[in-house]
Order: structure tokens, then sequence, then C-alpha cells
């Protein structure tokens, strides 16, 4: 049998005018290379960014704020609409937002100011300073006077007490004293020495030493019952032992006034 006659090409030849090349075949070779290269940097940085966001929000640290030449604030990224697809049964799909970074369960606890029922139970403690004044007592000295009788005192210089300043450290809680403390002594007025004298004279005998018997001292002296006038009158009989100074012993024999 005879092959049928070939009835030619199953479509009609096109009228238009020939398809074009696109614009990457257009392009000269260092454009096609600077495409390619630009493309590779710009998937390895996506990469890059989305695989440190996905271990941050994993790990829960907070995601570092990029900062840019012009230091403006960092929006929340938050996804664009998905177009709604074909169909009788075509959903909108919900605009997601980038997840909130909670802190690092690492970092201090932040610090809680205390509360007023806090602050009242804690103590006030004051520390202050007193001063108070003490006498300081005189000393006393004797010294011997032989100008004064026996055993006689006499004060040459009064005595006069010091005084001496004391300062305390005084501690207070809630106005109420704890403590005091001691932290100075000061001798702020020298005390004077009182000065007594003591006298070592002694006493002389109020009868004449020229008789035996007490024949009083004075200027003269004369037998009671006589005829002188005194100022001071023995009565005899005195015997002369030394010389007969008021002239008692008229007759000579040793005994006066007999």
């Amino acid at each position: 049998m005879q092959p049928p006659p070939n009835p030619g090409p199953p479509y009609a030849p096109s009228s238009g005018p020939p398809p074009r090349p696109n614009w990457f075949r257009r392009a000269s070779p260092a454009r096609r290379a600077a495409v390619i290269l630009g493309s590779v940097t710009l998937s390895v940085l996506l990469l890059c960014c989305t695989g440190t966001a996905i271990i941050s929000a994993l790990a829960g640290e907070p995601e570092p704020t990029r900062t840019g030449t012009a230091a403006e604030a960092q929006q929340p990224i938050v996804a664009a609409p998905a177009e709604p697809t074909e169909g009788a049964d075509a959903q909108v799909a919900s605009p997601v937002a980038t997840p909130t970074a909670t802190p690092d369960a690492t970092d201090p606890s932040p610090s809680v100011s205390p509360t007023p029922s806090a602050a009242a139970s804690t103590p006030v403690v004051r520390v202050t300073t007193e001063t108070e004044r003490a006498a300081v007592r005189y000393t006393e000295r004797t010294v011997k006077d032989a100008t004064l009788a026996e055993g006689k005192r006499v004060v040459r210089t009064k005595g006069v007490n010091g005084v001496r300043t004391l300062t305390y450290e005084v501690t207070t809680t809630d106005g109420v004293r704890t403590a005091r403390k001691l932290v100075k002594s000061t001798v702020t007025k020298q005390p004077v020495t009182q000065v007594v004298a003591v006298g070592t004279k002694k006493a002389q005998s109020k009868c004449d030493p020229n008789y035996s018997g007490c024949v009083p001292i004075a200027y003269d002296v004369d037998c009671a019952g006589g005829s002188g006038n005194g100022p001071a009158y023995v009565r005899g009989p005195i015997r002369v032992t030394g010389s007969d100074i008021y002239d008692l012993d008229r007759d000579g024999d040793g005994t006066a006034c007999d």
C-alpha cells in the first residue's frame, strides 16, 4: 500500500512576528554575572536573617535591634495578607504579627520598690552627740607655820573645783535611746589646790619662871592683901628661885608674900 500523501503541518503557520528573546538573554555577559552574584548575596542574607530570628524565638531571647544610619526605631514586621484564591471556598488570610521576644531567664530579676508596709517596718536609727560637765574635786595641801600656835590650822589658799567636759555618742532607734558611749573626756578648767597652814609654835607658860608657884606674868605683881596697886596679885607664900623682879620678898628670906 502506498502511504497517504503528506497532509502538511497539523497547525497552520502563525502569521505574526517571531517571539523575541527575554531580557536576560539579551543582556551582556558582565551584566548577567552581576545579576547572578547579587541574587546569591541576597539569598544568603535572607537565609542568615531568617535563621537568626528563628533561633532567637526558640531560645526565648529578644531579637537584637538593628540600627540604621538614621537611627530610626525598629517597627514590628507584619506579614502582608495572602491573596484570595479562586473558587467558592476562597478565604482571606489573616495577618501574622512578629512574635514578641521574652526576656532571658538568666537575667537578674528587676528591683522591686518597697511597699509602704515594708518601709514602715524599717527602723530609723540616728546617732547624735551629747555634752555634759562634771566637777573635778580640788585637793588639799598642808604647810607648817612657826608663827602659829601648835595645832592651829589656817586656810591660806581656798580650794576651787575644776570642770571636766564629757562628750557622749548617743544612738536612738525610732526615737528610743538604745546606746550611749563616752567618746571624749577633757578637763576644761583646772582645779585650785587648797593650802592649809598648821602652827608649830609651842605655847608659853603663864607663870613667871623666877618663882616656885605660879606668879602671873605682868608688868607689875603685888602680894594680895598688901598695899600694892597691881594690876596682878599673888597669894603667898611664894618661893623665890630666881630674881625677885616684882620685889615680893621684902625681908630677903627667900619666901615672898609670907
